[in-house]
């Protein structure tokens, strides 16, 4: 099964750079498990799609659509719970 963690930021998002230590870690552990970081201001079409409306917005989907949508700061333990459950 495929699973995708797809991060939405933007470069003047203050809370997405604390975001993002935390997912190059995560990225280390789960090598496989695809992580997309899509900025929202060069890709607003993907984000409307995604319903994006608040940064950072973390979106976990597998082969059978969305899993988890996290909106906000996200601490590294509920994500890897997300992503156990994704991949399952």
């Amino acid at each position: 099964m495929t699973v995708t963690l797809m991060d939405f930021y933007a470069d003047w998002c203050g809370p997405c750079k604390t975001q993002d230590p935390i997912l190059e870690e995560l990225e280390e552990e789960w090598g496989d498990v695809e992580f997309e970081k899509i900025d929202v201001d060069e890709e607003q079409d993907i984000a409307n799609e995604y319903q994006v409306r608040s940064l950072p917005t973390l979106i976990i989907e597998n082969d059978d659509g969305i899993v988890e949508r996290f909106v906000g700061v996200t601490q590294a333990d509920d994500i890897e719970a997300a992503l156990q459950q994704a991949s399952a």
